[in-house]
């Protein structure tokens, strides 16, 4: 029995160790692939709003303001969905037939691959876009910003609101007892009990959410417009850090454009890595 729990330790501590020095070894190889682009452009690189590969020069804030703009957004405006479907079904008609239906659905839709999602968007929900800005008087692109991340907030509804059903259904049912004992509400025993005592959860459930919405690629090239411009109002086009790596990686033939692409793509992951350390320290001090 010894050996047995000696050799289960090392088998925990080598999968534990796996996931950092994978991190480290994707930071370590982005890093030298990205040293051609880094001496042509030098620090700009980081702060620079141009991105054209014939005068060979490199610029990822736009990228970086475009990914971190529709991911925030999206998330925005998933936020009340996602809570509603999961106070909803993990809570008002938890147990029931219709609960499991609903559940079963919004898991499917997490299970649909963005391309698919991508290309329903084209066909029924660009045209949409494109009457709503002609009645506003804004130029039908029908693709642009507000398109990408109204696209990415349907897609991340899935992620947050499964999680968010699994820690409400988790609250402990005496607690609830006692609360409509004193004589609270329905209403009350929902905004007093479960969400304070699942927030936790909840948070972690965008936390995920937010990882989906900043690394989701296929669908928000095709939906964002592809232009390397910051935006200038919500309804235009512009591009993300994901979408121009899958737009122009194959295109690069000059050993500074594949180098710079791959600086995107470290600047990428490096956002990341960031974005969910302070998620993190916000839940941390402010939450638990």
């Amino acid at each position: 029995m010894q050996v047995k729990d000696t050799f289960f330790r090392i088998i925990l501590l080598i999968a534990a160790c796996f996931a950092p020095v994978l991190i480290i070894g994707s930071l370590l190889t982005l890093s030298s692939g990205f040293i051609p682009a880094f001496n042509e452009t030098g620090l700009s690189f980081f702060w620079s709003a141009t991105w054209d590969p014939q005068t060979r020069e490199f610029g990822g804030v736009v990228f970086l303001v475009g990914t971190i703009a529709t991911s925030v957004l999206a998330l925005i405006l998933s936020f009340p969905f996602s809570i509603a479907i999961s106070i909803f079904t993990g809570e008002i008609i938890h147990g029931t037939r219709l609960a499991s239906i609903i559940a079963n659905l919004v898991e499917i839709i997490s299970a649909i691959p963005s391309v698919v999602i991508g290309l329903w968007a084209i066909f029924v929900f660009i045209p949409i876009m494109q009457q709503l800005q002609i009645l506003i008087g804004a130029i039908p692109y029908g693709t642009g910003f507000l398109t990408a991340t109204i696209v990415l907030a349907f897609m991340i509804i899935p992620f947050s609101a499964t999680l968010g059903r699994e820690v409400i259904t988790l609250v402990p049912t005496h607690i609830k007892e006692a609360a409509y004992a004193m004589g609270a509400t329905r209403f009350e025993v929902i905004r007093y009990v479960i969400l304070p005592y699942a927030r936790s959860g909840i948070i972690g459930g965008f936390l995920i959410s937010t990882a989906r919405a900043f690394g989701e690629t296929m669908a928000v090239t095709m939906l964002i417009g592809n232009v390397n411009h910051l935006p200038t109002h919500i309804l235009s086009p512009t591009n993300t850090m994901a979408s121009i790596i899958a737009n122009e990686f194959a295109e690069a033939t000059d050993n500074v454009y594949y180098a710079a692409l791959i600086g995107i793509g470290l600047l990428l992951l490096i956002s990341s890595i960031v974005l969910s350390y302070l998620a993190r320290r916000i839940i941390k001090h402010f939450i638990l």
